[in-house]
Formats: structure tokens, C-alpha cells, sequence
């Protein structure tokens, strides 16, 4: 290998902390050169270095050129490489077009490649690990009544995490290229399901054609008044996600969920074993009811044991702590990310969970949290699901269907979340409307319309980012909590006829 001088000769005083973080010169020299001599280095390598995992600041820019030149399928050498650093001062100072032809001329060995590559990213990770060291101690060192200790641990993990997963602390400018690729490998994914869909199925086909799945990074908000179900419908959706789970190999190379997920439910309202015995009454066909009272024949009960059997290997986390501040909902997201995986996120419901501070209005404080989900479901590149609560204007209107105006705090959760959708089943509000026995005229119209609502909920879609809005017809059994596909007036003569 020919000795090439180490790019930091000369250094003024100010920099001597920075020359003394962990950095290995040598190895960005000796891959660059691998690179330039051989571009097929580039696919050994590109799962395991970026640009800004370089030391020097012309290393980060010749690798990032390179790294473009050769996704375009275009060479790139000391000569092609040149003509884009012709005023870069940065390059002048080691040598200009010479430094090129050294770094070519001192390359290793396409084998050698892969080591000096993964010294190189553990090198920036030593060196973000120290950054992040140093901010915690100062920040912990300093007395400050606007930084919490809790606040400081929680943000220390929140920035722990983000290096563990992603191999840097902040994301910052992206190119557009790499925004570009992104988007080409979610429309692969939909392509690759026969245009279905590229997000996670919820199990339910109409409301999958309306959503094209559930796509990571949004928020969805399922709100609906008290009884119409929407903790039912949560659950069918967390139940039919984690049923579906399949390891497999992703497009990218990693290891994933290649079909269903690992969901993580927040039930701030129903007990971890509440939620349990209703997911247990749908997939064994017991009515909830009999569950907890035990009234259940000796086929109903071996019916639920083995569905309880059938579902212990479930990947679905259930946390049933009361009144979790968002911080907090947060943290325990990115563990259970981190020890198990995560591919939804379902919060049951907004309302219950606590902002990170006491602020002067409820409004202020739904915005914080509303924020503060959005962020969780960007971060941790998840949908994330909240339930909310409408206000009562709903029962003062003839026509009871939800509407976006009707969210409690509307403002925040609207403006924050991608799709808004709302739970609806007129039959229940028709039931309450039974006229006296002694009327008779109007107990057979009733009869007729509680016939011809029994059994259906409606989906509302009254946001949708990227996407249409209007409304999926569902089925619902009460009985065992379950909203399912409903079968259309059009599609009953194809079942009957076996299709």
C-alpha cells in the first residue's frame, strides 16, 4: 500500500478535542481507494457505512459522490470523480486531483473492504456515544427548573435509541434521491401485492382498500361516542395484525414482519386481562358475557382454552398502567421496539393519557399529546392507532353520524393526525328508539329497521392525508365483540354459488 499522510497534519488549538475523538484516517483512506479502484465494493459496504459516518469532512463528501455516481450506475474513478471537486478547498488543502490518484493507488483488497468499513461506523458510534455522554453530564450538572431529571432520562433514551437503530443520533437533510427511493420502495411493496396495498393489513378488506393498510409513520385516530366500539374494533385490529405475524426477509435485507406484526396495545382504561378475555371471546366464538361469568357449556370452555392455547406464542404486548404521561408512553414504546420489535402501536384512548407537563388549558395539553403520538409513530417509523372520545354534540343532532367538528379538543387531534376515522352503528341508536307495545303501526316499521340494521357498523373516514375519505360497512357481533367483512347484497349469490 502506498503511504499516504495523515489528513490532519497541522491543527490549531482549538481543535485538539475534536482530533482526539476515536477515528481511524487510515481506514476512510484505504476504503475510498477500494471504492475508486473497484465500484463493486459499493454492495459489500452500503449496508454497513454512510457518509456521515466518516471522520473528515472531504472523506463524508467524496463518499457521498461516489455513493451517487454509483447508484446511478455510472463509474466512479479518480478522473469522473474529479470534475465535482474541481472548488473544493476542502480537497485543494490534501493535494487537489493528486489526493485522488493516491487514495486509488493505496486501496485494499475488495475482502478487506468489509473490515475497514465496520471500523469506520464503530468509530462514529464511539464518537456519537461521547456526545451523547457529554450532553447528559452538562445537562445533569446544570440546576435548571425547566429540565426534569425524568425528562433528561427519558430524552438520554430517546437519543440512545435512535444511534442503536439507525446508526446516528439526528437524521437532519436527507438528498432527495434518498427521499426518491424511499417512496419507489413503497409503491414496489403495493406493486408486489398486486396493487393491494403497502401498508399492515387490519383483517378487515374494505377498510384495507380504503386505507391501502396501515402505513408507517401515521397517526390514525378511531373515535366514536361511548358503546359504538371502538375498543372492540381496536382490538379486532391489534388480534388479526399479531394473528398474521410472519418473520421473513425484508426488500431492504433485514430480518421483519413480512406479513402481520408485533403490536404493542396501551389499555388505559380496561385491565390487560379485560382485554384479553375479549380477544379470547372472538377468536373461541364465547360471548364475553359467559366468560366472565363462567356460564359456559364444556364445549364453549374447550373451545376458549384452546383458543388461549392457540394465542399464548401471540406477539401482542399489552401495558395497562392508568394515566401514563406521553414521555413515558414513549419510552416503553422504543424498550418494547428494542427487546421485541414493533409494527403497531394502538393507545387506548387519547383523553387518558397525561401530557409530559401540567399546561394552562385542556387544549394545550391534547396538543402536546396529539404531538407527541405523531412524533412516536415518525420516530419509530410505526402507525400508531389512538382511540378518542367525541363530544356530546353528536346525541343532540337527528343524524347521529360523527363528523370532524365533533372530536373533543378537535382542533390539535385533526390538524395532527393522517386519517381520522369514526366508529358508527345506527342500530344502536335505533334500538332506543322501540315505540310502546300499544303502538303497533310503528313497532313493525321498527321491527323492519332494527332487521335491517342488526349486525352492520359503519367506518367513518372523515380524514385521510393520503387518500379518500367516505365509509366501509362492517359487520358487528355483540356478542363476541367482533367487527368483521361484511358480505354486500351483490357478492351473496356468488358465495351461494361457491365462488
Amino acid at each position: 500500500m502506498n503511504e499516504i499522510s495523515p489528513v490532519n497534519a497541522a491543527l490549531p488549538a482549538e481543535a485538539t478535542k475534536a482530533t482526539a475523538l476515536p477515528h481511524n484516517i487510515e481506514a476512510e483512506q484505504a476504503l475510498l481507494g477500494a471504492l475508486l479502484v473497484n465500484n463493486d465494493v459499493f454492495d459489500k459496504i452500503t449496508s454497513i457505512v454512510k457518509d456521515i459516518h466518516f471522520f473528515d469532512p472531504v472523506h463524508q463528501r467524496l463518499f457521498e459522490t461516489i455513493s451517487i455516481r454509483i447508484q446511478k450506475n455510472a463509474l466512479a474513478s479518480p478522473v469522473t470523480i474529479k470534475a465535482f471537486f474541481e472548488d473544493d478547498e476542502g480537497l485543494a488543502e490534501l493535494g487537489g486531483p493528486a489526493y485522488l490518484a493516491r487514495l486509488a493507488g493505496a486501496s485494499v483488497s475488495v475482502f478487506a473492504a468489509k473490515d475497514y468499513a465496520q471500523m469506520i461506523y464503530d468509530m462514529a458510534i464511539r464518537r456519537d456515544l461521547i456526545a451523547i455522554g457529554d450532553e447528559i453530564s452538562d445537562k445533569a450538572g446544570s440546576v435548571d427548573l425547566s429540565s426534569e431529571p425524568s425528562e433528561q432520562i427519558v430524552e438520554a433514551e430517546q437519543r440512545l435509541y435512535a444511534l442503536s437503530e439507525q446508526g446516528q443520533v439526528e437524521s437532519g437533510f436527507q438528498s432527495f434521491l434518498k427521499a426518491v427511493t424511499d417512496a419507489v420502495n413503497v409503491a414496489n411493496t403495493a406493486y408486489q401485492r398486486d396493487g393491494g396495498m403497502a401498508g399492515i393489513s387490519t383483517g378487515l378488506d374494505d377498510m384495507d382498500k380504503k386505507l391501502g393498510g396501515l402505513h408507517r409513520s401515521d397517526l390514525l385516530i378511531l373515535a366514536g361516542r361511548p358503546s359504538m366500539g371502538k375498543t372492540s374494533l381496536a382490538t379486532n385490529i391489534a388480534f388479526n395484525i399479531a394473528k398474521a405475524y410472519k418473520l421473513g426477509r425484508l426488500p431492504d435485507g433485514s430480518d421483519g414482519a413480512v406479513d402481520g406484526g408485533v403490536v404493542g396495545f396501551y389499555s388505559l382504561e380496561m385491565s390487560a386481562e379485560q382485554l384479553a378475555g375479549r380477544i379470547l371471546s372472538e377468536a373461541s366464538e364465547v360471548p364475553s358475557n359467559q366468560i366472565r361469568s363462567g356460564d359456559m357449556t364444556e364445549d364453549e370452555f374447550r373451545r376458549f382454552v384452546q383458543a388461549a392455547k392457540d394465542l399464548e406464542n401471540c406477539p401482542l404486548f399489552i401495558d395497562d398502567t392508568p394515566a401514563l404521561p406521553i414521555s413515558q408512553l414513549a419510552a416503553r414504546a422504543r424498550r418494547l421496539k428494542r427487546t421485541h420489535g414493533l409494527d403497531v402501536l394502538i393507545i387506548d384512548y387519547l383523553q387518558l393519557v397525561r401530557p409530559a407537563s401540567a399546561k394552562d388549558s385542556r387544549v394545550n395539553e391534547v396538543s402536546e399529546i396529539t404531538q407527541g403520538m405523531k412524533a412516536i409513530a415518525k420516530e419509530l417509523d410505526i402507525p400508531v392507532i389512538a382511540l378518542s372520545q367525541l363530544s356530546r354534540a353528536v346525541e343532540s343532532r337527528e343524524d347521529k353520524r360523527p363528523q370532524l367538528s365533533d372530536l373533543r379538543e378537535s382542533g390539535s387531534i385533526e390538524q395532527d393526525a393522517d386519517v381520522v376515522m369514526f366508529v358508527f352503528r345506527e342500530e344502536y341508536y335505533k334500538e332506543r328508539e322501540k315505540p310502546g307495545d300499544h303502538e303497533a303501526e310503528k313497532m313493525v316499521g321498527w321491527q323492519e329497521e332494527m332487521e335491517a340494521l342488526h349486525g352492520k357498523a359503519e367506518v367513518i373516514i372523515g380524514k385521510q392525508r393520503h387518500g379518500p375519505i367516505g365509509t366501509v360497512d362492517l359487520s358487528f357481533e355483540g356478542r363476541f365483540t367482533r367487527f368483521g367483512n361484511l358480505v354486500q347484497k351483490w357478492q351473496q349469490g356468488q358465495d351461494d354459488q361457491g365462488f
